[in-house]
């Protein structure tokens, strides 16, 4: 499962950044790196256990 975790996780992180940063600069906040800095390692950070859980269902799922 922790294969399939990191794989995700490639996907969901990036994801999940993205969205961060274009949010933030969405809301011209880009005076300073600071903000966008912060929401790509919020995202990075939630896509941590977002990853684990889908990887979990998955798994749920194959074994039926």
């Amino acid at each position: 499962m922790l294969r399939l975790t990191l794989m995700l996780f490639a996907i969901i992180g990036t994801t999940l950044m993205g969205i961060g940063v274009v949010a933030v600069l969405t809301m011209r906040m880009d005076s300073t790196a600071m903000p966008i800095v912060a929401a790509a390692a919020a995202g990075f950070v939630l896509a941590i256990p977002l990853s684990w859980y889908v990887a979990k269902q998955l798994t749920a799922v194959r074994k039926r």
